[in-house]
């Protein structure tokens, strides 16, 4: 099972999509400051996820999620509360 999330800053209005297998342990690492973009704006909450049976089905998901129609389907359905 591979997941699709984006995350929220709790301290900043940003946002942050990522995938992985393991949502529980990715969440620990971003909150624990090890990686770049994320560890500036700690700590992070999950605020949406889908799993997928496939990587493929879940990159796909994942790029669009970080395109401009992504970004902007975010934004529309958090009322605007992501950056």
């Amino acid at each position: 099972m591979f997941v699709v999330y984006t995350l929220k800053s709790k301290v900043a209005r940003k946002s942050y999509v990522g995938l992985t297998n393991n949502i529980e342990r990715r969440l620990k690492e971003h909150n624990s400051g090890k990686h770049f973009y994320t560890k500036r704006h700690l700590p992070w909450v999950i605020i949406y996820k889908e799993e997928f049976d496939s990587f493929e089905k879940a990159r796909k998901r994942e790029k669009f999620l970080k395109s401009t129609t992504g970004r902007r389907f975010l934004k529309k359905l958090f009322n605007n509360k992501i950056k």
